[in-house]
């Protein structure tokens, strides 16, 4: 292996250990929270009937309902985020650009994720044993992550910061690329979303999707950090939610 070559996976490495550890406490606080939805959903009665209802309203909206939750989820929360927090609640003309790229990539990232929660299904049976939850966690993080959706959702956001240039996207169809910014967004991901793979895959079919929607919203904080450190608009130890006020 040449010194550049090690020098350059060494990168990768860190920088995925990088947005791993900046986003650790979020990262603690949210997986927390979706356990305690875990375990309320089957010792709490009245919790289990909101989130029972809340299933009801996705599998009677169907595809409206995945839409609008990924886009809610992934789009407009985080931009009223930034909104309130680093804009001191003033809106401004990018915030209405963001949203114009924002809520159509998630909103499409979600009918992607409910499929895959679909085939799951289809595959393993809908079940809450060791072996399934296991099994749909490694078809998850293992296949459909690092071959599909973490190479799509990088490749859509560093297009945006380009500027819509094509060049991005033949760049991305290369090694050098995959190594060195899909590779530390698989570690920053494996690192929040192993845990909450569990904890969604532990829940009924129709449940797993709209918990999926709590926790996208901080998985777009965290992509966008990624995406930005890579672009060199933000600081190395900059918070995730400042990079969404920085897109």
């Amino acid at each position: 292996m040449s010194v550049v070559s090690h020098q350059t996976n060494r990168t990768s490495l860190a920088l995925g250990w990088e947005a791993a550890r900046a986003n650790a406490v979020p990262a603690f606080i949210l997986q927390g929270a979706m356990l305690a939805v875990l375990i309320s959903y089957y010792m709490s009665p009245a919790c289990a009937d909101f989130l029972n209802r809340l299933a009801h309203y996705k599998e009677q909206y169907g595809l409206a309902f995945v839409v609008i939750a990924a886009a809610i989820a992934g789009a407009i929360v985080p931009e009223l985020f930034v909104i309130v927090f680093f804009q001191r609640c003033r809106f401004r003309r990018e915030n209405l650009r963001n949203l114009t790229f924002t809520i159509p990539t998630w909103a499409i990232d979600g009918i992607l994720v409910d499929l895959m929660y679909r085939l799951n299904a289809l595959w393993f049976g809908d079940v809450t044993t060791v072996s399934v939850v296991s099994a749909k966690i490694l078809v998850d993080q293992l296949g459909y992550n690092p071959f599909f959706a973490a190479p799509l959702e990088v490749l859509v956001y560093e297009w945006k910061n380009d500027g819509f240039s094509w060049a991005s996207v033949r760049r991305a169809l290369t090694w050098d690329h995959y190594r060195d910014k899909i590779v530390p967004t698989l570690l920053a991901t494996w690192a929040v979303w192993a845990p909450l793979m569990a904890i969604i895959y532990s829940l009924p079919f129709a449940l797993q999707f709209p918990l999926f929607s709590i926790a996208l919203t901080f998985w777009v904080l965290l992509l966008t950090y990624m995406t930005n450190r890579f672009a060199g608009k933000i600081q190395a130890d900059a918070p995730p939610a400042l990079s969404v006020a920085k897109l």
